[in-house]
């Protein structure tokens, strides 16, 4: 079982360069287009992944300057943590408070 380890770790550092290389937008990708870069990982399986990994991406320095994550928030936020979605329900408990307002003043 140990003498396979070498090569499983190798499919598996080629299949998150791919990944890797596929889920990174067009303008991120330095050097040569993105099809060469699959290209290059597909058919070198060492260095291909790992020149990808190095050269072949934009890095940008995380908050603070540790880490190695994208600059800008590209993940999906929890509505309880989006200001727009907070403000939004805001407005509508504003709205309808409003409008109970105005039924109950044309009741008196």
């Amino acid at each position: 079982m140990l003498r396979y380890l070498p090569f499983l770790l190798i499919i598996a550092l080629t299949i998150y360069a791919f990944i890797d290389c596929l889920n990174t937008p067009e303008e991120e990708v330095k050097h040569l287009p993105k099809v060469v870069w699959v290209l290059i990982i597909l058919l070198f399986s060492i260095v291909g992944p790992v020149v990808w990994l190095f050269a072949g991406k934009k890095r940008v320095a995380g908050v603070g300057g540790a880490g190695g994550g994208r600059a800008r928030r590209t993940q999906w936020v929890a509505p309880d943590d989006n200001p727009e979605f907070l403000k939004s329900l805001r407005e509508e408990r504003d709205a309808k408070g409003e409008e109970r307002d105005a039924k109950d003043t044309d009741k008196d």
